[in-house]
């Protein structure tokens, strides 16, 4: 049984520390890498109702699945 990505779930999970977020879709292809320096909070902006941009939406609405990697600052994410 496949599960389904639980954003609300996995953005609790987050550290509020830098780094690199990964979105990735059901064969597990990369739809989009950003940084952050406070992953909690850029991670959640994307799942937020508030956040009403069409490319955004059609994008989170892809995602499968997350990968993450902290560093230890916001220059190392990038």
């Amino acid at each position: 049984m496949v599960r389904k990505f639980d954003a609300k779930e996995f953005v609790a999970a987050l550290p509020r520390r830098p780094g690199v977020y990964r979105m990735l879709d059901a064969a597990r292809q990369p739809l989009y890498v950003g940084k952050a320096k406070n992953l909690r909070d850029r991670v959640g902006s994307y799942f937020t109702p508030a956040n009403v941009n069409p490319k955004v939406q059609a994008l989170v609405h892809q995602v499968a699945d997350m990968e993450v990697t902290v560093t230890n600052s916001e220059k190392e994410a990038l």
